[in-house]
């Protein structure tokens, strides 16, 4: 079987990275969990989203950090899996899960924010990279106990971090991922403005 970095007539297969990495973002680990393990519809409680932190607020913390680690599996996987294609393949693959983590076309388009599946995403493209954003996400938390705030830190500094160890095209890929993260928590910077967000392990009424 031929090498497929060197296949000329690429596209089929990075269409394919693509198509395979939003198939196996959309999967909704958050929302299939907590059904599961008989907490209902996570969309119906606290912020409404899929996510770890939506799911820590049925005061489940096992089920949450499960949410964490698969939301962030599925990213790395689909970059794990499109790498033998080659680094765009890997790279479309990261943006693809993203969208489909974030906009889900079983859900309505309706998913998470992409924090969890970010970070897995960078860990698998650049594990230096992913490793900092983890620790600036970690830090954040640890000295302010929000969330988004921690997100927000974390993946608006994942663009310098991927050119300063990979270059430019990694940089443009974690610079689409934090501007998508930083649009599905728009609200979240609203309240953020406004002194208003709750705290991690705070439940939102």
């Amino acid at each position: 079987m031929p090498d497929p970095i060197s296949w000329s007539f690429s596209w089929p297969y990075l269409l394919a990275a693509l198509a395979g990495g939003y198939l196996l973002g959309s999967v909704p680990f958050g929302l299939v969990l907590t059904r599961l393990f008989g907490y209902g519809d996570v969309r119906s409680i606290g912020s409404g989203n899929i996510g770890a932190t939506n799911v820590l607020r049925t005061g489940n913390k096992a089920l949450a950090a499960a949410t964490l680690v698969l939301d962030s599996g599925k990213g790395a996987l689909a970059v794990l899996l499109a790498a033998r294609f080659g680094p765009d393949a890997a790279l479309l693959a990261a943006m693809g899960s993203m969208l489909g983590h974030t906009f889900p076309v079983w859900l309505g388009f309706k998913g998470g924010k992409g924090v969890a599946t970010a970070l897995g995403v960078l860990l698998a493209l650049a594990w230096p990279v992913g490793l900092i954003a983890c620790a600036l996400w970690l830090l954040t938390a640890l000295a302010f106990r929000i969330s988004s705030l921690s997100a927000l830190v974390a993946l608006g500094a994942s663009p310098l971090a991927a050119f300063w160890f990979q270059g430019p095209q990694l940089a443009q890929a974690a610079a689409f991922i934090a501007v998508l993260v930083f649009v599905r928590h728009h609200a979240n910077i609203r309240r953020l403005l406004k002194g208003e967000e709750p705290r991690i392990g705070r439940k939102k009424i």
